[in-house]
Formats: structure tokens, C-alpha cells, sequence
């Protein structure tokens, strides 16, 4: 089994901040990363950054990376990638709130059970948890990392980064313990759930 974590954006990418310049999401999720991963190798289960860098790397690098990794990884390699939400354009706050995760729309039923298990996980945390319909508690969209990655693969967003709240829960220890535990949480549960090999 071998977890591969991507941070979500870099330090130059232009927006991907609370309207007030607070929050930053490249450093909220390489913090997330990096606490996700620390967890998980705590319990034995190898994971890796797909993007130790602080600049952002292009989407098709970072794809070529997760696949050559999932080629030496074998058939349980997984990726997550770690995001923040945003409903505006930054510059003013907006009411939009919750958790979520994606697949692709051609994802695997791999991918679809990955993302049921956060999901899950993330109801059970009490968080406003938003997805599609109640028998399918995630989104699906054309997302390029999701979409293009050789393996099982889900994005996370953790929360509106143009949400008062949202931001203020994001920032207390108590939201970035919930971000992570959302994350390591749902990683096991999916890699403790019997696969029916669809």
C-alpha cells in the first residue's frame, strides 16, 4: 500500500487566499501534507509528497509523477489531493461553507469507494459535508489530477477559504486536527474495506 499525498497549488499561484490574506491554501494544505503523512507512516502505511516543492508544479507534472509513482508502487497505490474551496474570486467573503470531495467522471469504483470513505468520515466529524445526493456522497468532475492519475484517485477540499467561518475553524488546532483526522481516518477505513474488484 503507498498513499501519495499532492498539496494543492504554490506560493505563486495568483489568488487561492481569504479575502483578507489570513488564510493561504498552499501553506494550509503542505501543513495538512505533511501532518496526513507523519499519521499514516505512524501506522505503518508508506506515503509520500507528490509535491515537496513551495512553487506550484504544472498539472501534467505532477501527473507524470503520481503515475510514474504508481507504476512502482503496484495496485494498491492511491492518490490524495488536498485542497480549499473557494465560491468567489477572493476578494470578498461569500456564504458558500463545507467539506467535500471529488472523482473523475470516469472515475474507478476504486475512487468512488476512496472518496465514500472521507466522506463518511467527514459526516462523522459533525462538519457541514457537501456532496451530489445521499447515495453518492461525492462529486464527480473533469478534475485533470483526478481524471489523468493511474490509479485510484480523489480530490479533498477542505472547507472555503472565502468563509468567515469556515476560515476561522480552518485555522484553529481544532480544524486542522479535523482536516487530517478527516483524511488519515478515511485513507484506513478504504484500505480496511474489502474490495469487490469492480
Amino acid at each position: 500500500m503507498k498513499v501519495i499525498l499532492d498539496n494543492g497549488h504554490g506560493v505563486d499561484t495568483h489568488g487561492k487566499r481569504s479575502p483578507d490574506g489570513m488564510f493561504l491554501e498552499y501553506a494550509y494544505t503542505r501543513k495538512i501534507t505533511k501532518l496526513v503523512l507523519t499519521k499514516l507512516k505512524r501506522k505503518g502505511i508508506e506515503a509520500v509528497r507528490l509535491v515537496p516543492e513551495e512553487n506550484d508544479i504544472l498539472l501534467r507534472d505532477r501527473v507524470k509523477r503520481a503515475n510514474d509513482i504508481c507504476k512502482s508502487g503496484g495496485k494498491g497505490t492511491i492518490l490524495v489531493s488536498i485542497h480549499c474551496n473557494a465560491m468567489g474570486d477572493g476578494e470578498e467573503w461569500m456564504p458558500a461553507r463545507g467539506w467535500s470531495v471529488y472523482v473523475a467522471k470516469t472515475a474507478s469504483e476504486q475512487s468512488c469507494r476512496l472518496a465514500t470513505c472521507l466522506a463518511k468520515r467527514a459526516i462523522s466529524k459533525n462538519v457541514i459535508v457537501r456532496y451530489e445526493s445521499s447515495n453518492q456522497l461525492y462529486w464527480k468532475s473533469n478534475l485533470y489530477i483526478c481524471k489523468k492519475t493511474e490509479c485510484p484517485a480523489v480530490l479533498v477540499e477542505n472547507f472555503f477559504m472565502d468563509n468567515r467561518e469556515d476560515v476561522d475553524f480552518m485555522l484553529s488546532q481544532e480544524g486542522m486536527d479535523c482536516s487530517t483526522e478527516i483524511i488519515v481516518e478515511g485513507i484506513m477505513d478504504y484500505i480496511n474495506t474489502p474490495d469487490t474488484g469492480k
